[in-house]
């Protein structure tokens, strides 16, 4: 009978996309000026947000932070979740309200339609396949904390497949915390997956936990500590994701 919700799905998923679109064609002349300047990002970032709760409203989500996000105004952090839905990136925009962030997200992204545009403008990109593209990652990220802002980056990189609880993280997120000694913020993200995941004939409306952990601090840490604060947060985000798939 599982083939009787499958126009369900298919409209949830094309309304998705059109959530997508609605707010940044209304909100273009706002979002075109606050990209045309750097020191603008603040404003962009709660246009982004405005553009992210629309999304998640429309698609029938709610949020809820599990615990206390305690973050100082101002301050430079490094925010990182497990990665496992398009809905991320939405749900990490509503969460964190005070701390405009920067994503570094992949190449591939730029390529989709007026979102790759802004996409492209406003987040640190990074072409796997390229070590160059690495190296000026740091460059940008640089700048970008320098100038009072927090960086997100979802450290699996790609999405793992859905079976998988949390695939290994990659060094990236922790060497840049380290190199500019600005705290961790580890986020898990436990509903997601099954309320939003990228199996096309899926989803369903629902309230998507955020549960953040203890940050990490990287004051006085080098590269050669990259490995064991990569499994800290690793450790962390996959026993909260264990512990509730068992409930």
């Amino acid at each position: 009978m599982k083939f009787l919700v499958y126009p369900f799905w298919l409209i949830y998923r094309l309304w998705f996309y059109i959530l997508v679109l609605i707010p940044i064609l209304v909100l273009m002349p706002f979002l075109i000026i606050s990209i045309s300047n750097e020191k603008w990002y603040p404003f962009f970032f709660k246009l982004a947000r405005i553009w992210s709760k629309f999304i998640l409203l429309g698609m029938g989500f709610g949020w809820k932070v599990k615990g206390n996000l305690e973050l100082e105004k101002g301050k430079s952090y490094m925010f990182i979740a497990n990665h496992v839905s398009m809905i991320d990136v939405m749900l990490m925009l509503v969460t964190v309200k005070h701390n405009p962030f920067v994503f570094v997200g992949k190449k591939e992204l730029t390529k989709i339609p007026l979102f790759g545009f802004f996409y492209k403008k406003t987040c640190i990109i990074v072409d796997r396949s390229d070590s160059n593209s690495r190296k000026q990652v740091y460059l940008s990220a640089k700048k970008k904390l320098d100038s009072g802002l927090s960086v997100c980056i979802f450290p699996e990189g790609l999405v793992p497949e859905e079976h998988v609880v949390l695939a290994p993280f990659k060094d990236g997120a922790f060497r840049l915390a380290i190199n500019h000694q600005i705290p961790i913020i580890p986020l898990t993200f436990p509903d997601n997956k099954k309320h939003f995941s990228y199996t096309f004939f899926s989803g369903s409306p629902g309230i998507l936990r955020v549960i953040p952990h203890e940050k990490i601090e990287t004051s006085g840490l080098n590269t050669k500590d990259t490995k064991d604060i990569k499994e800290k947060a690793f450790g962390v985000i996959h026993s909260t994701l264990t512990q509730l798939e068992q409930k």
